[in-house]
């Protein structure tokens, strides 16, 4: 017989835990009693907030292709991941959270830091279960993986009471593969796959857009052969980056609201719109009245209630993306398009000519965010994994970046949550620790989860920080400027001074205000994998450009403040 507590960490040992994300409290405090026993095993990351916590759970999630794992105590420690846990069920994200909460009998007394745990997180979490009885450990945490892992991945939350921790159970583990009623990969609907085929076999421009359900399939090789043998040019979603080598020939960049020009005009101009593993989301479509109307339109899903939710659809296809797109490739005909791969060709000279050629290689003036991207990943030989916060330094990162390996790019995406990065970048550094993390971040996303620079001291996680500092909430005043007459409203910043703020956490910092100062500062940042916080002066009025504004259609692109492209 074993108490609760133990149960826990011989589940988690079971799954094939050896890392856990936490932050201890009087409503957990059995469980981490009983860690003293299993430090041999798993190690635990002390963050230094819980919010710190989900998110590099995610990060960790998100390179490694494992759960994350977090726990944190009740009340306040469990409200403080309810942020992270929605951003993981936006962006299908694997974690498993475990709550401390009260004893049962203490349930709906307003005790000493309780929260209805439960109740918070049942709408933004893919399942939850409070465990009330020890023997109930071994059972809820073999569940809760599955769950979180198989299908459309996303965040499990277990509400663990403390009776429930200290309570004896004669422990027994099993894995659990099935689940009534639960149907993670269903079998792919023959006359869906024949409809598609029909449909590809005929088209005469073809386009596909791709999403993370590609990294999360581990479909990128299905993906390549599928678009070889249809000649098939495609674009990729924010977090689709890294599914496909950045100079893979028929990739033809980011699409949506800061997309790269060619991609989004062919939206709007393909015959037959293929979408894998992508949800339609707002900033990929613009105004959907006008998204794609000339297109017959297939769409592939592990999770059938995206399949027509905002564009209707041709050929609505629920299954893995891996194994569909295998099939796919074997039943249809080889195609060649030729002219309309190279029909938008123009669209990427002017773009190179407006857009990226002033932003990578001005000709003076202070630093720019994209060229400050441009030479810090170039820098790794393209092969870092590049995660970001949340604003201009996250669409720069998205925009500048270059991939050579797939899980490779990090963000929150459907939540959009300032101060994701600077965690998430240090889960997947011990995710992927033989990797250069480098994280792009503004001043004010930093300051948001700034106190994890303790978590990378502790634990000497060697994080890349590249802090682009404009003194701005860069991208709202972006908006204010463009489409609020100039009223910079609560977005200028007075920041403080991050190389003392490095120094108290004994990382290495250095300040670059000027162009002719990056090359040496690259170089000392990238000499070992020692932590280190790039502090990069950028233009304070910087622009992402193009940019597809509110209420637009897809191919209805600004590429400067006040020029649209014309095709």
């Amino acid at each position: 017989m074993i108490t609760g507590s133990e149960a826990l960490w011989l589940s988690l040992i079971a799954e094939g835990v050896d890392t856990v994300f936490g932050y201890p409290g009087g409503q957990i405090m059995p469980v981490y009693d009983s860690l003293c026993d299993y430090q041999d095993k798993v190690r635990h990351i002390l963050v230094r907030h819980e919010q710190g916590a989900i998110h590099a759970a995610q990060g960790y999630a998100r390179v490694g292709g494992n759960p994350g794992v977090v726990i944190v105590t009740s009340g306040p420690g469990a409200t403080n991941v309810i942020t992270g846990v929605h951003d993981a069920m936006t962006d299908s994200t694997p974690v498993v959270v475990i709550t401390g909460q009260v004893s049962s009998a203490a349930l709906g007394t307003d005790a000493f830091q309780e929260a209805d745990v439960i109740g918070l997180t049942g709408p933004i979490s893919k399942w939850n279960y409070q465990i009330r009885t020890a023997d109930e450990v071994a059972w809820a945490v073999a569940r809760a993986f599955y769950i979180a892992r198989t299908g459309r991945p996303g965040p499990v939350v277990l509400d663990f009471t403390k009776d429930a921790q200290v309570g004896l159970t004669d422990f027994k583990f099993e894995k659990c593969n099935f689940i009534r009623s639960y149907v993670p990969d269903p079998k792919i609907p023959d006359q869906a796959l024949h409809k598609a085929v029909a449909l590809l076999n005929a088209a005469e421009r073809p386009f596909l857009v791709f999403g993370q359900g590609i990294l999360l399939g581990h479909a990128e090789k299905e993906l390549e052969a599928f678009l070889r043998k249809g000649d098939i040019p495609c674009g990729s979603t924010l977090l689709g980056l890294s599914s496909l080598p950045s100079d893979f020939p028929l990739y033809r960049g980011m699409i949506g609201m800061h997309g790269n020009i060619a991609p989004n005009m062919m939206t709007n101009a393909c015959d037959v719109l293929i979408a894998v593993g992508m949800r339609f989301d707002d900033r990929v479509t613009g105004t959907v009245a006008t998204y794609a109307r000339q297109a017959k339109v297939i769409h592939i899903d592990i999770d059938p209630s995206e399949i027509g939710k905002i564009i209707p659809v041709e050929a609505g296809i629920r299954g893995d993306a891996k194994k569909v797109l295998a099939l796919l490739t074997e039943k249809m005909e080889e195609r060649k398009h030729p002219e309309w791969n190279a029909g938008f060709d123009r669209c990427d000279s002017v773009e190179k000519e407006v857009v990226i050629d002033p932003e990578v290689h001005p000709a003076s003036g202070m630093l720019r965010m994209g060229e400050v991207v441009d030479r810090v990943v170039r820098a790794t030989g393209n092969k870092a994994v590049v995660v970001t916060d949340v604003g201009q330094n996250q669409m720069m990162g998205a925009r500048y970046s270059r991939f050579s390996e797939p899980r490779s790019f990090i963000s929150s995406g459907g939540l959009g949550t300032m101060g994701f990065g600077l965690p998430a970048a240090i889960g997947a550094k011990i995710a992927e620790p033989g990797r250069t993390v480098c994280l792009f971040v503004g001043d004010g996303g930093i300051q948001m989860t700034m106190q994890e620079f303790g978590t990378i001291m502790q634990d000497q996680i060697g994080v890349k920080v590249v802090l682009l500092n404009n003194n701005w909430l860069g991208n709202v005043r972006q908006w204010q400027e463009m489409f609020f007459g100039q009223r910079y409203s609560q977005t200028r910043m007075l920041n403080p001074d991050y190389a003392m703020i490095a120094r108290a956490y004994g990382i290495r910092c250095v300040t670059v205000e000027r162009r002719e100062e990056l090359d040496a500062a690259l170089e000392a940042m990238f000499e070992d994998d020692a932590p280190f916080i790039l502090d990069v002066h950028v233009l304070e009025e910087g622009m992402v450009m193009p940019m597809v504004p509110p209420g637009k259609g897809i191919n209805q692109i600004m590429i400067t403040e006040s020029e649209w492209y014309r095709q």
